[in-house]
């Protein structure tokens, strides 16, 4: 099934008002919207993964990412269900099996969740023991969007990887 610009536009308006729903409401909303798709659809899997996530029950999501990424998600929301898993995985004391995943998702095609999947990554490599990293990881990201020091401050992410 296609996917109608109308479900889209729903889906959009109803992320957009998550502050205005109570957890449980918007659980219930998100599990209406999703029943629109035939079972199993990788958006309605992915959809409530995320309300789930969103709603502190990263737990009861990293199942669903996977499902919905095994169901075929493509395009922009299979990075961000592969980032929003390495999130939950950190959430839930799996930050290695996080950086191993962001670190595989790094190698993908460059879109403009790349400092999404960086700053994720960051913060799994503090929950590793890997702060050194992490803040090259981080300064990397932020350095092009700088207004100066670009090139100085890639340069200081890259020196932080060298051995002391």
């Amino acid at each position: 099934m296609t996917i109608t610009s109308d479900w889209e536009r729903r889906s959009a308006e109803l992320w957009a008002s998550i502050d205005d729903h109570d957890p449980e409401d918007f659980l219930r909303r998100i599990d209406e919207l999703a029943a629109e798709l035939p079972d199993g659809h990788p958006v309605a899997v992915f959809e409530r993964a995320s309300a789930l996530d969103s709603t502190g029950h990263s737990d009861r999501a990293v199942p669903l990412y996977r499902e919905a990424l095994r169901n075929g998600l493509s395009g922009i929301r299979r990075r961000r269900s592969v980032i929003q898993l390495a999130s939950s995985l950190r959430n839930v004391g799996r930050a290695e099996e996080s950086v191993e995943l962001l670190t595989a998702e790094r190698r993908q095609p460059s879109d403009e969740l790349d400092d999404a999947v960086s700053a994720t990554l960051a913060l799994a490599l503090t929950s590793v023991g890997r702060e050194r990293e992490a803040v090259s990881v981080a300064v990397a990201a932020l350095a092009p969007h700088l207004p100066r020091y670009q090139r100085s401050m890639a340069n200081y992410a890259r020196l932080l990887m060298e051995p002391a």
